[in-house]
């Protein structure tokens, strides 16, 4: 389990970075991904309102070539700890949730599942480099991409992480139920990470 203090000390550097930081990090994290052709196939993308100094993820949106749909995170009602992700677009109108974050109005025919998307774009507290990742501690996006531990799904998004590289630790013992990014990108690398198993060698081929 990870150390509340350190949960605590990320979360402060995260903070402490000035806006035009938090500006040139989110521009040369946009650069170095769409440079890096990860995004390239991906036509459904979902990605995040920035909070508390997480790493901005809306140049990317802005700036990335090509027709996409893009998603936002919304709290399941009847599947409590678990995501959904809605179709966001110019007309889209946001509300806030029980945590007071923003999240999209739910409409039915605008819900995909998170087998559905080609891509994730996650927010994390800290991460190593190999790509393991410290989220919040609620476990909202370990539960909803659970299904990635099952041989049963082929085709799987991709899991990209976005930081800060102030953020980054020696290294992280992951939980039984943690979900490890396929990737994470700073302001001053791009962190890849090694494929281990051979049903993830599976899953990454047909991905």
């Amino acid at each position: 389990m990870t150390d509340p203090l350190l949960r605590r000390r990320l979360r402060r550097a995260r903070r402490a970075l000035t806006q035009p930081e938090q500006r040139e990090h989110a521009e040369a994290v946009c650069q170095r991904l769409i440079s890096s052709g990860l995004l390239h196939a991906a036509r459904r993308i979902a990605f995040y309102l920035p909070l508390h100094g997480e790493l901005n993820p809306m140049p990317i949106r802005e700036r990335l070539p090509g027709r996409r749909r893009w998603y936002l995170p919304v709290l399941r009602q009847h599947a409590p700890g678990r995501l959904w992700f809605v179709r966001f677009d110019a007309q889209s109108r946001l509300q806030r949730n029980r945590f007071g974050i923003l999240e999209p109005v739910v409409h039915q025919r605008r819900i995909v599942p998170p087998q559905g998307l080609n891509l994730i774009l996650v927010p994390l507290v800290g991460f190593d480099a190999e790509c393991h990742r410290i989220g919040m501690g609620a476990g909202f996006y370990d539960r909803s991409l659970a299904f990635l531990g099952s041989r049963q799904h082929w085709q799987r998004p991709r899991l990209i992480g976005l930081a800060h590289e102030c953020q980054r630790v020696e290294a992280i013992e992951p939980e039984p139920w943690d979900r490890p990014m396929d990737a994470i990108v700073t302001e001053q690398a791009l962190y890849r990470r090694a494929i281990q198993s051979p049903d993830e060698i599976g899953r990454a081929l047909w991905s």
